[in-house]
């Protein structure tokens, strides 16, 4: 008893057990690199074209539509409730993918995981709401390594329970759905923020100032400074106070101006647009592979005919692609100089890769090629983040990871519906690629 209330008083580590905890098991899913061999499998028997131009496109448009909104509601709202609120989803995907039938119910599946995908940000800003900024740094490893342990051991003990124990994938699928029902389980223990980035901001002396409030960028003025952007602001009150509801006061009105004034500010520096630019183009590209990667290994090699390996291959390029990550804190490299080179030589070779997995038949081709893709991502968006990150304060930071992430999904919306959707051209997944 006494060991649990020395935990609770410790302030970074009782919130931050917590968060790992919902963290492990929210990511603790082996059946999800055995989807698509379950909804065309013979537990939902739906055809492949369905899977790809019907079912999963829905994901992206729901991601797209809940992204911005979710965004803003989550600093309001001080990221618990919206954690609770991804537990839930979590919980209703799973138990639409055990219990329901049909393309209708597996599209409404789909756009429950969209709500998990846009809840996201809850995850990784929470804890920094209830820590102090010197333990920034620990807690934030803490949260990101435990997600990518969960999702290697879930990869692999997936892959080991359909190999050798001869499980089923829908009894995969309620390993996971007790998971995550373990997660939503472990968001209501977490506390209760007293304070957020942008609309709760904490002004104790305690606080660090530089986090909260300034840019870190030298010779850049405050956007407040001087008189050239009052007119402008006024404007923006204006237009702000006739859309938004009657409930929402002056002082948030004055936080929306505030970070739109911010997000030009950020975008007025034409490396962080280049660096932002890419961003969205190969989080796109990526989160498109990601999705429809699986139809494309059904089709090389049908779960019906030949033995899936896909959690050894996910539970691998996961591996790798943390280790790629690791590196590039290692690496002795400016990357000032050395990061645009850097972006060309990975991005030419995910390219490459791309185009082995179109070309050649093979199964163990696309695997390795999808191994080699995955970690040339991770290595080059760590490089990004860094270099984005490093001269921003962490509101700006914020802002722009989530208006980055918010045209990226914009982009993957745009290539779903012309390339993909049914309605649109609905492409065979090779010529996809």
């Amino acid at each position: 008893m006494d060991c649990c209330k020395e935990v609770r008083t410790s302030h970074w580590i009782y919130p931050t057990l917590i968060l790992c905890t919902y963290g492990f098991f929210s990511m603790m899913r082996p059946s999800e690199p055995f989807l698509t061999p379950y909804l065309t499998g013979p537990d939902k028997n739906l055809t492949t074209d369905e899977v790809s131009n019907k079912v999963y496109p829905v994901w992206t448009y729901s991601y797209l539509v809940l992204l911005f909104p979710v965004f803003l509601i989550t600093d309001y709202m001080r990221y618990k409730p919206i954690i609770i609120l991804q537990g839930l989803s979590y919980v209703i995907t799973w138990a639409m993918l055990l219990f329901a039938q049909g393309v209708l119910a597996m599209q409404l599946m789909e756009f429950a995981y969209g709500m998990v995908t846009a809840t996201e940000v809850a995850y990784y800003a929470y804890i920094y709401s209830v820590v102090s900024a010197d333990h920034y740094q620990k807690v934030t490893s803490y949260c990101r390594s435990i997600t990518l342990v969960a999702a290697t051991v879930a990869a692999v003990l997936g892959q080991l329970l359909v190999s050798f124990a001869k499980l089923s994938y829908f009894h995969l699928h309620v390993i996971t759905w007790t998971s995550v029902s373990v997660a939503l389980l472990a968001s209501f223990f977490l506390p209760m923020p007293t304070s957020s980035m942008f609309f709760h901001k904490n002004h104790s002396p305690g606080t660090p100032q530089r986090a909260l409030h300034q840019d870190t960028r030298p010779n850049v003025s405050s956007i407040n400074e001087g008189p050239s952007y009052q007119d402008d602001d006024n404007a923006q009150k204006s237009v702000i106070s006739r859309t938004l509801p009657g409930c929402w006061s002056n002082k948030h009105q004055n936080i929306l101006v505030q970070l739109w004034e911010d997000l030009k500010e950020c975008y007025s520096t034409k490396k962080l647009l280049y660096w932002s630019l890419w961003w969205a183009l190969a989080t796109a590209g990526y989160n498109q592979v990601v999705n429809y990667v699986q139809v494309l290994w059904d089709v090389r090699a049908p779960s019906q005919n030949y033995t899936v390996y896909n959690g050894a291959i996910e539970a691998a390029a996961t591996f790798l692609s943390s280790v790629s990550s690791m590196a590039v804190g290692y690496v002795k490299i400016d990357w000032d100089l050395s990061g645009e080179l850097a972006l060309g030589i990975f991005s030419a070779m995910s390219a490459s890769f791309l185009f082995l997995m179109h070309f050649i038949a093979s199964i163990w081709a696309c695997y390795a090629s999808y191994i080699i893709f995955k970690s040339c991502y991770m290595l080059l968006i760590t490089i990004t983040t860094f270099q984005i990150a490093v001269n921003l304060s962490m509101e700006r930071y914020a802002l722009m990871f989530g208006f980055n992430s918010f045209v990226a999904v914009l982009i993957q919306t745009i290539l779903t519906v012309i390339v993909v959707d049914a309605r649109g051209l609905g492409l065979h997944i090779v010529t996809q690629l």
